[in-house]
């Protein structure tokens, strides 16, 4: 991988999708025996908002047709227990 002039280089998409870091995702850096060591810093709210967006269309994409067509609270009153259930 080479280092531009500006020092920028781009963490290859396994790894930052491996590391949970999207776009507009903060890293820092550390320096460890020779080793440049960058992690993901602590979540931003846009950022927890996106993975959280990510995470919810993997989910809806993986459900069968009738269930994509519905809204979170129907899906929410679905998964409920009914008042039968608790007999």
């Amino acid at each position: 991988m080479q280092v531009t002039e500006k020092g920028q280089v781009t963490i290859p998409k396994r790894l930052r999708e491996a590391a949970g870091i999207l776009p507009g995702s903060q890293v820092s850096f550390a320096l460890e025996g020779g080793k440049i060591i960058i992690q993901k810093a602590g979540m931003g709210m846009g950022d927890r908002r996106k993975a959280l967006r990510a995470a919810a269309a993997k989910v809806r994409s993986s459900l069968d047709a009738p269930f994509r067509q519905m809204d979170s609270e129907a899906i929410i009153a679905f998964l409920r227990p009914s008042d039968e259930d608790h007999v």
